[in-house]
């Protein structure tokens, strides 16, 4: 699959993700909210499993960061979680969606990867976005 077709179904996805997660935590404590949507992880990864050959790769540094992804998403999805509960999902989601920046600062820092002008502005543009939405 391309990037494109695929970076536009997981912007569905994680639209539907804001979403759910508000509509969750309306019927449901966020600890419990995590316990399930980890399920629906689990469930998600056992269909693709059973759709593809799986040969799992065992370098360590790549199964290493593979684990630290996951705690970081489980960890990022409990604060979502209460930051839903306790808060306006459109404020919420729309600042919880500029991790991306958090991203950038690591990999200009540690990856030396550079950082044009216009992602300068873009980014000042999501800063702006957060101000506006606030308010």
């Amino acid at each position: 699959m391309h990037w494109v077709p695929a970076s536009l179904l997981a912007l569905l996805s994680f639209g539907l993700w804001g979403l759910f997660t508000k509509l969750t935590v309306t019927h449901i404590d966020y600890k419990s909210a995590l316990v399930y949507q980890t399920l629906g992880v689990l469930i998600i990864g056992l269909i693709t499993f059973s759709l593809v050959e799986f040969k799992p790769t065992t370098n360590v540094k790549g199964v290493s960061f593979a684990v630290l992804t996951g705690a970081a998403y489980s960890i990022g999805c409990l604060f979502y979680f209460i930051a839903a509960s306790k808060g306006k999902i459109i404020t919420v989601v729309t600042l919880t969606a500029l991790y991306p920046l958090v991203t950038i600062a690591l990999a200009y820092c540690l990856l030396n990867e550079s950082v044009s002008v216009k992602q300068c502005l873009g980014i000042g543009f999501g800063l702006l976005a957060i101000f506006l939405m606030s308010s």
